[in-house]
């Protein structure tokens, strides 16, 4: 399934590249976002940096065929790769579990602002029911990045 989403920050690109390869940016997405635990790394690469957010999520709320799938708790690895602070690889992915998301991320100047894409080819190796899965990842997607847009816009106003 293809999954785009595109945001609007109010601030320069290098700014919104600075907040994502923050560590104390992304805890404070994943506490607003309820994660159960959370562990960020990032390393500076050239222009650009590594991303790894190792992340323990609550399942309440899924629907009862995913959460026979997920469990109580699932865990998701996301990793971005920054060949820049205008593009990166991403990949989403819960070890022991048939999902798998994966695209690119840009972040592009925007009048007075900047312009965030992410655009991504969601997968569930679930036979009879994988559509509904994907949807539903897709969905989560979704959802956790309207929480990272509203972290950020408090963010880059300076509340950190």
């Amino acid at each position: 399934m293809d999954y785009r989403r595109e945001l609007r920050y109010d601030a320069a690109p290098a700014d919104v590249f600075a907040m994502l390869a923050d560590p104390s940016f992304r805890e404070k997405v994943g506490a607003a976002q309820d994660v159960v635990s959370m562990d960020v790394t990032v390393t500076p690469k050239g222009a650009g940096a590594s991303i790894l957010i190792d992340q323990v999520q609550n399942t309440a709320g899924l629907p009862a065929i995913a959460k026979k799938i997920a469990g109580d708790t699932t865990r998701a690895l996301v990793r971005e790769e920054w060949s820049g602070p205008t593009s990166a690889s991403i990949e989403i992915t819960a070890p022991g579990k048939p999902t798998r998301a994966s695209g690119t991320v840009t972040v592009v100047a925007d009048g007075g602002g900047t312009r965030y894409v992410q655009e991504l080819e969601v997968t569930v190796k679930v036979p009879l029911i994988a559509g509904k899965l994907e949807k539903l990842m897709a969905d989560n997607i979704d959802a956790g990045l309207t929480v990272e847009h509203t972290v950020g816009v408090a963010w880059l106003n300076g509340e950190r």
